[in-house]
């Protein structure tokens, strides 16, 4: 017996290694055939760049007729998993030794940081208080572009909710209908509508400020653009006046009558009906010319039907319009241009106008919109093409419309050619795929409507940006250059980057050691110069970047590579965790996997690129070489697979430890069974969100709403994607329509959550407690229970009900809600239990995956001494968090140590410009009699949020205290 099951032991090592050296074949031979095809469809390699858009195997085809023609190819196709492992073992030649890394480990060489697109200034601070300044000395008819010049500066921060108020601070002091509807286009993009299933480009969401007919008005109502809209009620502002015999307008004075003749028919109008349309018209019925004598004119060449002139007497009686076809509108609104008759064409523009509401139409009547320089009816086509963006971004039409200079030309005469459009546009192009020829045209647009300093700034550096990743790199610098001279000191790092491409390393070198020594340094600065330098003086500028900005990814991959190549793995996968603690992004993610491949810790690896995957759906490793998709399946072999029942025990521990990664890597294992399972995808927006991934975020979301499967789960979800747009007051009528139609544990939990987003009083209290009481008597899994249990317990606390809060949190420990800790111990502490406390927030310590917040909150309940060791901790292991360092600040100031207390913000500030710290700093220069700098460090607050009361009360008490000192 023992002889048989060595014999089948040795029988199955056998096999497995059989498995193994198959599945180094299948890596190989997969990568090489993508890159095969890859060269074949002539894209350059991006080896030495961070990847920007991930590659899609599978593009859309485009017509042959396209002026812009983008790369296509049939479906590729792969050996599978099966049909290599059934292979025999002579066809593998592969030795079982060798690597599972097809491409090996990465080298220092491999890559570099991406120049940022956006405008980054060398003083932030005093940059946001400068546009402050100028937001406060503009008239508010002229504060639409100033607030998209913040939003330019602001992009860099990367704060989806403080671009958005930027969007909807433009909007809302928008003057002409043009910029009405590119920024509400913008804002509508900014949620991504045109990826929900079923949902209309013309769709509103009942405000004024994204409401597509609204946009179409003139007139400017900043007040108004936060009101509820009456898209769906209000009657067509365009009468539909039928008329069945137009001799019902024939006058008894036969003199009054003229008839013109088109072909052999005739239509009788009255003269000076006619007449009274334009100037033209009335010279030519009484004027000195033969027509005033007839009373026959022949209109058969003018360019009418006998319907067209038909619609132009009966507009020329009623001055309104009819239900008239399309063609015979268009009819009218060229007659009317033909002579004149600016009333009619107005008219006729605004009724068109309305009508359009299908991007097809729009496609087609833009043209003869723009021949006819229609204004209104250019605008609203061009309103529902830029609400299908980026669906109908690479259609033939729109390209043409847009993309070449004697098109932008061709807009100008209409006034719909702006650099807010272009703005708009650029944008999409970017997003949707940086290096395409399309994006170039655009940006060059952009540059051709730039006419203010920092929008020539812009252009400059964005088109050079894209310049770079297309190795254009001579193109590139000369893009660079012009936006140095425009005023823009951070496209010096382009022009270097352009330069070093170029082989010019030590003339790249000078220019960024210029930079250094001309301003205060900071983390970029030492970065950009870590690429040109050598030697050791190249790790002490990687490190000088990390000690001044933390917050940048590059130097931690940086170490992490160089720790590689000395193998020095399991160092190499500590030092991304210390980045990967605090600001997840997919590149880091696929150097820890590599990491974890190199050690054969597969489930580590697979763990990850699942992670990466709900991240970046289409990502590329290796350089761009392989599908992490593929790899993942392929590592699936050498992972111990798990069933549904172990995949929830699995999210289960996960969750209950926060390790926010992991449970992403659990959810998508579980998708891969189940993608219409729409509960998962809510789970992992919710993971997503906990993780700072907005984006990431709110497309789980909508795919969560795209595959639910009732009425009010959809409209749970379509809540949630309204909430975390600042959309609170319809989130809440999503919440309630849906408990009108099934009683729910998700729309009690919304609606509560929602309510709860304000300064509650007792009623409202009272209200969100029965809320979540009747979300907890739903069905629902442990997961979110824990969650509705744990937010029961902070309204108790709020509401000093400490022995119910007390209950809810141990009701939440129970099912494993770990963070629920951290609510017992606000509870301990209230009762003055601060020892309770403290040992409750050490319990959350000790099972916590992502520690951070804990070791912040512990110190609240400790002695000075051990409060300080949490903060640095809590700092080590989340530079973002901004309590430590204001509470570090507080106590030097407190020790009367002022310099170092602001030396300690400005630090932080640096690389984290927050609200907070900068209404601190502001503080701290007020009590020590620096107007100067406490005024500039409350405007740039203010710029940041400018309702911000404390921010508001400090500004007014220092430029009283400047004033006298003057």
């Amino acid at each position: 017996m023992s002889t048989f099951r060595e014999n089948d032991s040795e029988e199955k090592e056998q096999c497995c290694e059989e498995r193994k050296s198959r599945f180094v074949s299948l890596i190989r031979q997969y990568s090489l055939e993508l890159s095969h095809t890859m060269r074949g469809f002539k894209l350059k390699e991006r080896c030495k760049t961070t990847q920007v858009h991930a590659y899609n195997p599978y593009p859309s085809e485009t017509s042959s007729s396209n002026p812009f023609p983008i790369a296509t190819t049939s479906k590729l196709h792969y050996p599978t998993i099966n049909s290599i492992l059934a292979e025999s073992p002579a066809t593998v030649s592969l030795s079982t030794t060798e690597s599972f890394l097809p491409y090996g480990l990465p080298r220092t060489d491999s890559f570099e940081p991406p120049v940022e697109l956006c405008l980054k200034s060398v003083d932030f601070v005093e940059s946001l208080a400068e546009l402050y300044r100028k937001l406060q000395i503009t008239q508010d008819f002229n504060k639409s572009l100033v607030h998209l010049e913040q939003y330019a500066l602001l992009y860099s921060l990367g704060d989806p909710k403080l671009l958005r108020r930027c969007l909807q601070s433009a909007r809302q002091h928008a003057v002409d209908v043009h910029s009405k509807v590119v920024f509400s286009a913008w804002l509508r993009f900014e949620r991504r509508e045109d990826e929900l299933i079923g949902s209309s480009a013309l769709d509103c969401i009942g405000r004024v400020l994204e409401c597509p007919k609204a946009a179409l008005l003139h007139g400017y109502d900043p007040n108004s653009v936060f009101h509820h809209c009456q898209c769906h009620g209000a009657a067509n502002e365009i009468s539909d006046f039928r008329i069945s015999d137009v001799n019902n307008f024939l006058t008894s004075e036969k003199d009054g009558i003229v008839y013109f003749c088109i072909g052999n028919e005739e239509v009788n109008c009255i003269r000076g009906k006619i007449a009274a349309l334009s100037g033209p018209l009335r010279s030519m019925l009484y004027g000195d010319f033969i027509e005033s004598d007839k009373q026959r004119i022949d209109f058969t060449y003018i360019g009418i039907s006998v319907e067209g002139m038909r619609a132009v007497d009966f507009f020329s009686r009623t001055r309104r319009l009819d239900s008239y076809p399309l063609n015979i509108l268009l009819e009218l609104l060229s007659f009317a241009n033909r002579f004149c008759c600016e009333e009619m064409k107005s008219a006729s523009d605004c009724y068109m106008a309305s009508l359009v509401s299908d991007i097809d139409e729009a496609l087609v009547l833009i043209d003869y919109a723009l021949e006819e320089r229609a204004h209104l009816l250019v605008t609203s086509c061009l309103q529902l093409i830029l609400r299908e963006l980026p669906g109908y971004l690479y259609n033939p039409k729109v390209l043409n419309i847009f993309c070449r200079s004697e098109a932008r030309d061709r807009l100008a005469t209409v006034g719909q050619a702006s650099f807010l459009l272009y703005y708009f546009l650029s944008q999409v192009a970017i997003e949707d795929n940086m290096m395409s020829k399309v994006t170039v045209m655009l940006l060059e647009r952009l540059k051709e409507c730039a006419s203010e300093t920092w929008q020539k700034a812009l252009a400059l550096h964005q088109l050079g940006c894209v310049l770079l990743e297309r190795k254009d790199y001579k193109e590139a610098q000369h893009s660079f250059e012009m936006a140095i001279e425009a005023g823009h000191i951070y496209s010096i790092v382009g022009v270097a980057r352009a330069k070093f491409k170029q082989g010019q390393q030590f003339l790249a070198f000078e220019l960024i050691n210029g930079i250094i020594s001309e301003y205060t340094p900071t983390g970029w600065m030492y970065q950009e110069r870590s690429l040109y330098s050598l030697g050791k003086q190249k790790i002490l500028d990687v490190n000088d970047a990390t000690r001044l900005d933390p917050t940048l990814s590059f130097p931690y991959k940086y170490r992490a590579i160089v720790m590689v190549e000395q193998s020095q793995i399991e160092a190499a996968i500590v030092e991304i965790n210390r980045i990967v603690g605090f600001k997840v992004s997919p590149d880091c993610l696929e150097l820890r996997a590599w990491c974890f491949i190199a050690l054969e810790d597969y489930p580590s690896a697979i763990s990850d690129i699942r992670a990466l995957l709900t991240l970046e759906p289409n990502y590329m490793m290796f350089c761009g070489k392989m599908r992490a998709d593929h790899l993942a399946e392929l590592l699936s072999l050498h992972v111990q697979p798990w069933s549904p029942a172990d995949c929830w025990m699995q999210l289960y521990d996960r969750w209950s430890s926060v390790d926010d990664i992991g449970s992403l890597a659990v959810i998508h294992q579980m998708l891969i069974n189940d993608l219409g399972r729409s509960i998962l995808r809510f789970r992992q927006s919710l993971l997503l969100l906990r993780l700072n991934c907005q984006k990431a975020a709110m497309c789980s979301l909508r795919l969560a709403r795209n595959h639910s499967t009732s009425t009010y789960e959809r409209l749970v979800y379509e809540g949630w994607i309204l909430y975390d747009t600042g959309h609170r007051e319809e989130a809440l009528a999503k919440a309630e329509e849906s408990i009108s139609l099934q009683r729910s544990f998700e729309a009690f939990f919304l609606k509560a959550y929602a309510l709860a987003d304000t300064t509650l009083d007792s009623e409202s209290s009272s209200c969100v407690i029965q809320l979540l009481e009747e979300a907890l008597k739903c069905p629902s899994d442990g997961l979110r229970k824990g969650q509705a249990l744990n937010n029961l317990g902070s309204i108790y606390v709020d509401c000093n009900k400490l022995d119910l809060a007390a209950d809810c949190y141990v009701s939440a420990l129970k099912i494993k809600h770990t963070r629920a800790h951290q609510g017992l111990a606000r509870v301990y502490h209230l009762k003055n239990d601060r020892k309770a406390a403290s040992e409750e927030m050490t319990k959350l310590i000790d099972k916590a995956q992502n520690k951070a917040s804990a070791y912040e909150k512990r110190s609240e309940y400790c002695d000075r001494d051990m409060a300080n060791s949490d903060l640095s901790m809590a700092t080590v292991l989340n530079p973002l968090r901004t309590y430590p360092y204001r509470y570090r600040a507080a106590v030097l100031m407190d020790d009367q140590r002022e310099t170092e207390a602001v030396e300690e913000l400005t630090r932080a500030i640096s690389f984290k410009p927050d609200l907070q710290m900068l209404n601190l700093r502001a503080a701290f220069h007020e009590s020590v009699t620096d107007s100067s700098r406490a005024l500039r460090d409350c405007e740039a607050a203010l710029c940041l949020d400018p309702n911000h009361r404390d921010t508001l009360d400090l500004y007014s008490r220092t430029r009283i205290q400047a004033l006298k000192n003057t």
